[in-house]
């Protein structure tokens, strides 16, 4: 797991660090916020960031994040202990709050609880509102539904889903669902025209000239 550490007390940045090296995560280390701010992307598995540091507090590191649509799984680790702050923790989208002082291996317990349910929920992908996918039985839901779909239109379904938020180009499409046949391009969107109009609503994305992609689809409270 990639994890990027907040921490501006030294040593126990250091030793958090340590820590999670030794149990086997890749760790990039920070002590101000505002440089948290302009690295973080979408290829950080978990977040661990404390609240009161330089220049940008946690809180509003969470909140850009949430206005970027970026959602990644996150930690906080704060001395604060007043339940406004806790709350307003949870209500920006944290997974944990750990109070300080805190066990190491307290830390690495919620990661590892953390890790457990974002596996079940990665299993199970909101394409939109009311439509789902179950990668494991690959079967497609509306309402909690299964839907019927043809062989073919559950295998481009699946395709999609193992690539979300990623452009799936018509190679792909002929290697992994045509078995690498000569399909012409025009035959591919064919089909998955014909897929996109037997659907209630419209989540898959025809990215011109190059594929098509599904996003993840994220309920607005």
């Amino acid at each position: 797991m990639k994890i990027l550490l907040l921490e501006d007390e030294m040593m126990l940045n250091n030793a958090i660090a340590e820590y999670l090296t030794n149990i086997g995560h890749i760790v990039e280390s920070f002590t101000d916020g505002q440089e948290v701010t302009d690295a973080v992307d979408d290829s950080y598995d978990l977040l661990i960031l404390d609240i009161n540091v330089p220049n940008k507090d946690g809180f509003e590191i969470l909140q850009e994040l949430n206005e970027k649509n970026l959602f990644i799984p996150t930690i906080y680790i704060s001395a604060l202990v007043d339940i406004e702050d806790i709350t307003k923790a949870y209500e920006l989208g944290c997974k944990e709050y750990l109070k300080k002082p805190f066990h190491l291996e307290e830390l690495g317990i919620k990661i590892n609880q953390i890790l457990k349910k974002e596996k079940q929920i990665t299993s199970h992908i909101k394409f939109s509102k009311n439509y789902s996918y179950s990668k494991t039985d690959m079967t497609l839901f509306f309402n909690n539904e299964q839907q019927q779909l043809t062989k073919k239109q559950l295998e481009i379904i699946h395709i999609l889903a193992l690539n979300i938020n990623m452009i799936v180009d018509f190679e792909r499409f002929r290697v992994d669902i045509w078995d690498g046949e000569n399909i012409d391009n025009p035959t591919i969107r064919a089909e998955i025209s014909r897929l996109k109009k037997s659907l209630k609503e419209d989540f898959i994305k025809n990215i011109r000239g190059l594929g098509y992609k599904i996003d993840r689809y994220y309920s607005v409270k």
